[in-house]
C-alpha cells in the first residue's frame, strides 16, 4: 500500500465508541494517506482534478489503538472533461471492509486453528460477527464448497484415505456421528477421511464406498473399540484390512463393569445407612417419650433445681473410618481409584483401597482381576503366549462370581483374534480419540451450532 500511497498525516484521538469491541481500545490511530501521482504514458495528458472522499478501512490494531485508514484516489479530467480514476488497486478484502494483509490472515488463522472467529476477534478487538460474517460469505470457500448440500449428512474427503486408519462415533449437534480417519494425519490437516451421520453399518458403508476400491483396498489395518456396527462397516469397507479392537477400550469396559459393582455396594451402603439413621431415630423418640412420661409423673416443684440440663435428640452420625470417611463416602471417593493402576496410587489412594478391600473383598477380586489384563497388555509379547494368557485369565473368570466380570470376560472372548491383532503393531485407537476430542473442544467454544453444514465445513478445512 506504501507503494501506491503516501501518509499525509497521523491523528490520535480518545476512543468514544461505545460497542462492546470498543471499550478494549486506548484510543482511536486515524492514518491519512493519499493515492501518489502514478501516472505513466500517455496517462501523463490526464489533467489533476484533486481527490475523492476518503474511503475507510480498517487495519491492524496497534498497542491496543485501533487503527483506521483514510485513503484518498486522485482524480482526473480526460480530454472530454469526465473524472477518471486510475489503478484499481486491491486496497480491501471483497465484501469487508479490511485490509487485504489482514484479511489473508484472518482466512489462513481460521483455516488452520480451531478457534471461533469471536475468539479470534478478541485478539484484535473487533466484533466476532462480522469476522465470522466475513469468513463464511468472502474470505472462505464455503459457498462454493462441493459437498455443502450434503453436508448435514455426510462428508467424503477420500484423498485422505491412507494404509492406517481409525472409525470412531462421536456426538455432534444432538445426533451421532461415525468419523473415519487417517492416523497419518495425527489428528491435524490430512486426519478426516469421511463424517457420516448415523452408526448403520448400511448407511455408512455405502458413503465409504464412494471410494475407489482400490484405494479401499490398500488399507492394511483398522482400529476401533467394540461396537457392533464399527466391525461390520470395516468387514464391509476394508477388505484387506486387519481389524484391532484397541487395548485401551478392552481395560476400559472391565473398568465399567468394575463401576457398575461398585455402584452396587454404594446402593447397599446408604440403603444400611438410611436404615441405621431411622433406628437411631426411633430410639432417640423412645427415649423423648420416656422422659417426657417421666416429667409428667414427677412434675417440678416450684424453685426445686434438678441439677440436670435437659436432654435433646441427638442426631445420627454414621461410622467415621480411620481415614476420616464414611462408608458411603469411601466407596464414592474410590471411583478414581479403581480405575487407575495400583503404581498411580499416591499414600491417600492406598490407605482408601486397603480399607475398602477390607470392607468388600468382592471388589479386591475384581480388581485383582483387571490388574492382570492390564499386565498382559503391558508386556512385550507374541500372539500365541498372550493366547495362552488369556485362556488362563478365562479360567480365573470362571472361578468368580460376580457377572459383571463374566460379562466382560465374554465380550473380550467373543472378539479375540481382534484383540490379539494389537500385538502385531501394538496400534491403538488413541489418534481417532483424540481427533474427536479437538472436535468436541471446536465444537464447546460455539455454545451451540446454528448452522451444521458452515461447522462441519470448518471441521474439514482443519482437520481434512
Amino acid at each position: 500500500m506504501i507503494d501506491w500511497f503516501e501518509v499525509v498525516k497521523i491523528l490520535e484521538e480518545p476512543n468514544t465508541g461505545k460497542a462492546q469491541a470498543d471499550v478494549l481500545y486506548k484510543s482511536v490511530l486515524n492514518i491519512y494517506l493519499d493515492e501518489r501521482d502514478n501516472r505513466k504514458g500517455e496517462q501523463l495528458g490526464l489533467k489533476p482534478n484533486g481527490f475523492t472522499k476518503p474511503t475507510l478501512i480498517r487495519d491492524y490494531p496497534i498497542r491496543n489503538r485501533k487503527v483506521l485508514l483514510r485513503l484518498r484516489r486522485r482524480r482526473y479530467l480526460d480530454a472530454d472533461g469526465r473524472n477518471i480514476i486510475l489503478n484499481q488497486y486491491p486496497l480491501t478484502t471483497d465484501g469487508a471492509k479490511l485490509s487485504v494483509e489482514f484479511g489473508l490472515f484472518l482466512k489462513i488463522a481460521m483455516d488452520t486453528l480451531p478457534l471461533t472467529a469471536a475468539s479470534l476477534a478478541r485478539f484484535f478487538h473487533i466484533k466476532g460477527s462480522e469476522v465470522e460474517r466475513y469468513y463464511k460469505h468472502h474470505l472462505s470457500d464455503f459457498e462454493c464448497w462441493d459437498q455443502k448440500e450434503h453436508a448435514v449428512d455426510w462428508v467424503l474427503l477420500s484423498k485422505n484415505i491412507g494404509k492406517r486408519c481409525s472409525i470412531d462415533e462421536t456426538e455432534l449437534c444432538g445426533e451421532v456421528y461415525t468419523i473415519l480417519s487417517n492416523k497419518e494425519g495425527h489428528g491435524r490437516k490430512g486426519s478426516v477421511i469421511a463424517i457420516v451421520k448415523g452408526t448403520k453399518a448400511d448407511v455408512v458403508s455405502r458413503i465409504i464406498k464412494m471410494i475407489s476400491a482400490e484405494e479401499l483396498a490398500k488399507v492394511e489395518e483398522i482400529t476401533m473399540d467394540f461396537s457392533d456396527s464399527m466391525y461390520n462397516i470395516a468387514k464391509q469397507c476394508f477388505p484387506n484390512a486387519t481389524i484391532i479392537i484397541d487395548c485401551f477400550h478392552i481395560v476400559k469396559r472391565l473398568c465399567e463393569r468394575l463401576e457398575s459393582m461398585r455402584l452396587k455396594f454404594k446402593r447397599l451402603a446408604v440403603t444400611e445407612n438410611k436404615k441405621a439413621a431411622a433406628a437411631f431415630a426411633q430410639n432417640e423418640d423412645r427415649k423423648a417419650k420416656k422422659r417426657a412420661y417421666y416429667r409428667k409423673k414427677h412434675p417440678k416443684k416450684s424453685g426445686e433445681n434438678r441439677g440436670s440440663k435437659r436432654i435433646r435428640k441427638q442426631k445420627y452420625k454414621p461410622q467415621v473410618l480411620s481415614n476420616g470417611d464414611t462408608k458411603v463416602e469411601l466407596i464414592t471417593r474410590s471411583r478414581n481409584l479403581l480405575a487407575q493402576s495400583g503404581e498411580k496410587w499416591g499414600e491417600h489412594k492406598k490407605e482408601r483401597a486397603k480399607l475398602l478391600f477390607d470392607l468388600y473383598p468382592q471388589l479386591k477380586e475384581a480388581y485383582s482381576l483387571i490388574c492382570k489384563v492390564r499386565d498382559i497388555f503391558k508386556r512385550k509379547l507374541t500372539i500365541d503366549e498372550v493366547r495362552a494368557k488369556l485362556h488362563g485369565w478365562y479360567k480365573e473368570a470362571n472361578v468368580c462370581t460376580f457377572r459383571e466380570i463374566k460379562s466382560a470376560r465374554d465380550c473380550i472372548k467373543s472378539r479375540e483374534e481382534q484383540v490379539l491383532n494389537y500385538f502385531l503393531n501394538r496400534s491403538t485407537n488413541a489418534s481417532a480419540e483424540s481427533l474427536n476430542s479437538k472436535i468436541k473442544g471446536f465444537r464447546a467454544q460455539l455454545h451451540g451450532i446454528a448452522d451444521i453444514p458452515f461447522f462441519l465445513y470448518r471441521v474439514c478445512t482443519i482437520f481434512g
